[in-house]
């Protein structure tokens, strides 16, 4: 794990005790830190081994340093960030103590990459192309092992780290050698009074950088959110940009990157090279990385190919903005759609359903769904559940058609998350 002498002797309320909470208590007591720590759940607590236990959420909150909250936990309101504020205490989280360990770690630097959808591909992604030009690496932030969990890296290393605008709302000084915001939609809204006060969530990630560090955006999200005059002298590369870097990268050749299919992993891959660049790695390791990329499960996800017919599961579109992407990849789908719908309308899928041949709706927002596009002349079975759905798409389907489930929904309705949706989509296509 990462210690750091910064934390020592210092006293840290965590409230939260999940992956991340769990991994900053055994940081900060493994560092000599005096920690409180307390979550509602009986079992969560008995893991906090070498925290005092409170009930935090009636403690006087002025006793402590610092108070480390989940990144779950809405600022906006729940009752501890305001008593927190009432008592004169910071709230951060574990990406500010890793932010504060940094001068005590071997010289390194810190990649940051945020945006509404394609955090977790394009931060795989520079992972493994670091990990095949044999860069010591790791990732973590919001995706893979909590970040104080993880040992240091030796000289030379690079940490990828994926960024919610709830990390970066926790999170005061992390200077990103590389900081990338991919693209900014609507998402979250209930914890932010309005698009704009997210978009500033996203954009503080910039605001943190130190002068002369790399800025990698998108070239339509910059003329909406770009880099303020002041931030001017930060060096910007954007996706044009990229694509002149491409002379030696073909971005033509991504029908040779399997994983990496669509438009929207385009600009992923773009991104991606981009931060590459920045940090000199050679073009040869960052083309071979493209090519032997083996995806995150979930997105986009290859499941299966069987009488011509190819399976994907993209369970982690969970609203119509990640769904989109999908549905562009692919010239003839069976798409399976619905769940705990986010919004009442089609969203950016309506781009996409010239590539629809029959949608297979399922779960809570299954009627509305049916109903939408079936206005739209898209053939429709209510499937209801997921089994029905498979079992329907896969008997309907012909060669070169995709069976996708990108449901544009939240899973709650019939599963635990996104992952057991898609776990069970995954045994469900196994057993055909």
């Amino acid at each position: 794990m990462i210690t750091a002498e910064a934390w020592k002797n210092k006293k840290y309320a965590v409230y939260g005790l999940a992956r991340s909470g769990l991994a900053t208590v055994r940081a900060l007591v493994a560092s000599g830190a005096e920690v409180t720590a307390w979550d509602r759940s009986e079992e969560a607590r008995a893991k906090a081994e070498g925290a005092t236990l409170l009930d935090l959420d009636s403690a006087d909150l002025s006793a402590f340093d610092s108070l480390v909250v989940s990144p779950g936990v809405p600022l906006n309101t729940h009752p501890i960030a305001a008593r927190a504020r009432a008592a004169g205490v910071e709230s951060i989280g574990d990406i500010e103590l890793f932010a504060r360990a940094r001068p005590e770690l071997p010289p390194h630097k810190v990649v940051g990459i945020t945006g509404t959808n394609g955090k977790s591909t394009t931060t795989a992604l520079v992972h493994h192309i670091l990990q095949t030009a044999g860069v010591p690496t790791t990732m973590g932030g919001n995706i893979g092992l909590p970040i104080l969990a993880q040992d240091a890296l030796p000289a030379g290393g690079v940490y990828v780290l994926e960024l919610s605008s709830y990390q970066i709302d926790l999170t005061q000084s992390l200077d990103c050698d590389v900081a990338v915001l991919l693209n900014i939609t609507p998402d979250h809204l209930d914890r932010y009074e309005s698009f704009e006060a997210y978009a500033e969530s996203k954009l503080r990630l910039f605001s943190m950088q130190s002068p002369c560090r790399f800025v990698i955006v998108d070239n339509d999200t910059d003329a909406a959110f770009g880099a303020t005059d002041e931030q001017r002298d930060i060096e910007i590369i954007f996706t044009d940009m990229i694509e002149d870097f491409g002379a030696q990268i073909s971005m033509n050749a991504q029908s040779e990157w399997p994983t990496l299919q669509g438009p929207h992993n385009r600009l992923n891959a773009a991104a991606a090279i981009g931060v590459s660049y920045a940090l000199e790695v050679p073009a040869a390791d960052i083309e071979l990385g493209l090519r032997t990329y083996p995806g995150l499960p979930h997105r986009m996800e290859r499941v299966r190919e069987m009488g011509g017919v190819l399976f994907v599961n993209d369970s982690k579109a969970t609203n119509a903005e990640a769904a989109a992407p999908a549905l562009a990849a692919y010239p003839r789908i069976r798409w399976i759609v619905g769940g705990q719908a986010k919004t009442k309308e089609l969203g950016d899928t309506a781009r996409h359903l010239d590539h629809v041949v029959h949608a297979y709706t399922i779960g809570e927002a299954g009627p509305m769904f049916a109903d939408l596009l079936e206005a739209r002349g898209i053939a429709v079975t209510r499937a209801e559940t997921l089994e029905n759905a498979v079992k329907c798409a896969a008997e309907d389907s012909q060669a070169g058609e995709t069976v996708l489930l990108s449901p544009a929904c939240a899973s709650f309705d019939q599963f635990r998350d996104f992952e057991a949706r898609g776990d069970a989509f995954r045994a469900l296509v196994g057993k055909l």
